[in-house]
């Protein structure tokens, strides 16, 4: 009987916990990064949606370093699948003329509220 008491707390203990955003749950992020050629006086001289690049995700608000990767399809879509609720940030990196490394993220950041849920963001414009 003592063994019964004990399992079924630590069950109760244990699905009454909260999950950190992160893998695990049943929800999902989309969405498209969008690319702008841009000339040496500022001009833009095509635009299109990214092929082949890389779109990163941070679970949760406090992270500075990325928790997973996803290179874009051919027409620029990406696709991190089974977050749980809570926060996340995506972000690509996008070509910087004054920054040291010459390029600096273009952040996104959304609330995933409820499960089994897609959210869609806004497109990631990056300059290349």
């Amino acid at each position: 009987m003592r063994y019964f008491i004990f399992s079924f707390a630590l069950l109760a203990i244990t699905l009454s916990c909260n999950k950190e955003p992160g893998r695990g749950g049943t929800s999902s992020i989309t969405g498209k990064v969008h690319v702008y050629n841009i000339n040496s006086i500022g001009d833009t001289t095509d635009e299109y949606y990214a092929m082949d690049e890389d779109v990163f995700i941070i679970y949760g608000d406090n992270d500075l370093t990325y928790d997973d990767k996803f290179s874009c399809s051919y027409d620029g879509s990406y696709r991190f699948d089974y977050l749980t609720p809570g926060e996340y940030t995506i972000f690509a990196y996008s070509r910087c003329d004054t920054c040291d490394d010459g390029v600096t993220p273009v952040f996104k950041t959304i609330q995933i509220q409820d499960k089994k849920t897609e959210y869609s963001v806004s497109d990631l414009n990056i300059l290349k």
